[in-house]
């Protein structure tokens, strides 16, 4: 009798362990697969860079006249009191040499609108990757590895934690109604995924 007292709370706490140990890989897994569908997009897509679209020397000219600004695509805006201005662009009064300057120009106006463009374009194509990668291994998850409880669960807790990242990048640039429906898809996928395999 003291031999089965004894073995009980051994066998209990074995039973935790293992739960503790499930978990962790289910964690460990769910972490790595998304890092690594991330940093894969990252080195096969390049991302859009700001400097590709706007120079740095567009910032270093100093514009003082709307046609020089409009010229390189700036947006000029008026301002009610002149600023002074020498031709290396500080703005303290200075002798002789200065010029003033009625307004202000914001050089990367149009080149800004053109990287805003295409990284719009390429939140929108990652989040595609990523809803595909995620349904992927949601579907792996539920049946190829369905007898393996720690890593089917990993895999599809994997892919839904994919579908949440990739609509979280486009998320701005969504329409109301695809953002309902990304919403709603990755609502049922957890409580798929939760009825199906939490019984486990």
């Amino acid at each position: 009798m003291e031999t089965n007292n004894t073995m009980a709370p051994s066998s209990q706490s074995a039973k935790k362990n293992t739960k503790v140990v499930k978990w962790a890989l289910i964690l460990g897994i769910i972490i790595v697969l998304n890092l690594f569908f991330n940093y894969t997009i990252h080195l096969l897509y390049e991302e859009p860079k700001f400097e590709t679209f706007c120079p740095n020397d567009l910032n270093v000219k100093v514009y003082q006249t709307s046609e020089e600004c409009t010229t390189v695509g700036g947006q000029w805006v008026e301002t009610t009191v002149p600023v002074t201005a020498d031709a290396k662009g500080m703005t303290k009064p200075l002798p002789a040499n200065t010029v003033q300057i009625s307004g202000y120009c914001n050089a990367t106006y149009t080149c800004s609108m053109h990287f805003n463009d295409a990284q719009s374009v390429y939140n929108r194509n990652v989040f595609i990757i990523l809803v595909i990668l995620g349904v992927i291994s949601l579907v792996l998850g539920i049946t190829v590895f369905s007898s393996v409880g720690a890593v089917s669960l990993g895999l599809a807790f994997g892919g839904v934690v994919s579908l949440i990242i990739g609509s979280m990048r486009y998320w701005s640039d969504m329409n109301d109604v695809i953002r309902v429906v990304i919403l709603a898809v990755a609502l049922a996928a957890l409580i798929w995924v939760g009825v199906k395999k939490m019984k486990e």
